[in-house]
Formats: C-alpha cells, structure tokens, sequence
C-alpha cells in the first residue's frame, strides 16, 4: 500500500515496536503504512523484573508493551509508537512462546480441553511518555486432543507452532483446535485494533 492510500494524517510517520507480521499486516489492512522499529529489549528478563510488581497477568501484558513503545520511542521524537505484547494464561500459569516442537506439543497437550485466556495489550509512546494503555482479553476454549492429534497438527503447522503464543494462528490452521472463541479476533491475532484506532481518531490523526 502506498502512502497515498494511508489514512494515516499525522506529520510524522507511525511507528510500530513490534516484529509481529500478524501486527504489521493488520494495521496496513486499516490502510496504515506503518513504519517497523524493535527497540533492543530483553523481554524475558524485562518480565521477570515486574513479576512481583505485576502479578496480575493483564498488568503484566500492559507493562511490556509500554516499555517497548517507550524505547522505541526515544529513537523517533514526535512520532506516535505502537507497543504490543500478548500473554496467554491458563490454571494459574503463564505460557511463552514454545522454544521448539517437542515444546510445542507439551504446550498444546497443557491447552487441551481447557479455556485459557488471550491477553494482548497495546500502549502508544510519543518522546519516551505513554500516552494511553489498554488491554483486552479473549477467552479461547481448545478442544479435546490425543497425541496423535496434536502430533498430526505439529506436523502440518510446522515452524509456524513456534511463532504464536499458544501455538497456533487462528486465522490459519490453528482455528481446528478450538471448540469456541469469545472475543474480540483482533484481540486474539494480537492488538485490539479498534482502540487503537479511536486513540488516533481522538488524537486528529486520521482522516476518517
């Protein structure tokens, strides 16, 4: 998409501190022409450090979203930057991105049968201060599966189980492991699109 088709209106271009392509592709769908910049961000050792200040898993999720927005941030002044980060918790337990198959699958065997709750949380920095944050949740109800079930699933996914948490993408594949979805899809696939399109209407960024 080019910029001419953007309805983005603002003097600066937008910033979005995330790698995700699920992100990027939504954003450009709502005629966004985002620009991509990951701040250096250790986010496994980030979260550990708010662990305690942030038990609550929906804190948590707001937390490292405003850290990144924030970071990046302080490389582009003025612009407005998207942070976004994803947790899903299920039994009072929080679970990462699988680190390989064989994880993937211990993963989706923990998931099956149960509801476990989607957390994605968005915050939007301008000069190393957040502006806004929110969250939304969408409670996902994964079907029963055998082994070989999950095996079969792994197999046709491939490399894809490892790049979503929970291991799967509901706009693909993933959506045969579920028995039902309450939410929002934007917020499953990762941002809850429609706040952060009221945040820049509200801001006069848009020209729509």
């Amino acid at each position: 998409m080019s910029v001419d088709q953007s309805v983005w209106i603002s003097q600066y271009p937008l910033i979005l501190a995330s790698k995700s392509k699920t992100r990027r592709e939504l954003l450009e769908r709502a005629h966004f022409v985002p620009v991509i910049h990951v701040p250096e961000f250790d986010e496994r050792a980030f979260e550990a450090s708010i662990e305690a200040e942030f038990p609550v898993p929906a804190d948590r999720a707001r937390a490292l979203a405003s850290e990144k927005a924030r970071l990046a941030s302080l490389s582009f002044p003025q612009h407005y930057v998207i942070g976004a980060d994803q947790i899903l918790a299920c039994d009072d337990t929080i679970v990462h991105k699988a680190q390989s198959l064989s994880d993937a699958k211990q993963q989706l065997a923990f998931l099956s049968g149960k509801t476990h709750h989607l957390i994605s949380a968005f915050a939007i920095a301008q000069d190393g201060h957040i502006l806004v944050e929110d969250h939304d949740i969408a409670h996902m109800t994964m079907r029963e599966m055998t082994h070989e079930q999950i095996d079969q699933y792994c197999e046709q996914a491939g490399d894809a189980v490892l790049n979503n948490v929970g291991c799967y993408a509901l706009e693909d594949l993933g959506v045969h492991l579920f028995e039902r979805v309450e939410g929002d899809f934007f917020t499953v696939l990762g941002l809850p699109l429609e706040r952060v399109i009221g945040f820049f209407r509200r801001e006069g960024c848009l020209s729509l």
